[in-house]
């Protein structure tokens, strides 16, 4: 038999951990607001850049565009967000942050640096500025084969 590696030690079984883990943390942190971390990425999107489209928004959050329809929907039934068609195409849906959702927004904050402060606590101090160099690195250099690469607009 072929002296295979404990799939345990592997940088994707690794990767897939660590990111249930900040799921996990993100979750608990955050569980009085019911928010998930990927409605928080929108919504801080959203209101980084009032009137984007949904094409935009899933480039500036790595989410394939099919999916996020989906946590619009949630999104605009909390009342977080608002939806209004283009006055250039009335087919296209701009976003807008409502004022519960800027609320939010204010409320969730500690608890999300809580959630940053928890992920990195194993980590040295001085571990920390070099581990998340090196994730950055990774994820950059591997960018152009996620199923939904950060910045690239995908045709609708």
């Amino acid at each position: 038999m072929a002296n295979r590696e404990d799939f345990h030690s592997m940088p994707g079984h690794l990767i897939r951990r660590a990111h249930q883990i900040s799921v996990a943390i993100f979750m608990e942190e955050c569980a009085e607001h019911n928010v998930t971390p990927v409605q928080y990425a929108c919504l801080s999107e959203i209101a980084r850049q009032p009137g984007v489209d949904a094409t935009r928004l899933a480039a500036a959050v790595a989410f394939d565009r099919s999916t996020l329809g989906n946590v619009l929907e949630r999104l605009e039934t909390k009342g977080w967000v608002d939806r209004r068609p283009s006055p250039e195409d009335r087919r296209v849906k701009l976003l807008h942050i409502t004022q519960a959702g800027e609320q939010l927004l204010e409320a969730i904050e500690p608890a999300v640096v809580a959630t940053q402060k928890r992920l990195l606590k194993p980590l040295a101090a001085a571990d920390r500025k070099l581990f998340m160099r090196l994730i950055g690195e990774l994820v950059e250099g591997n960018n152009d084969v996620s199923r939904a690469p950060l910045g690239r607009n995908e045709t609708e």
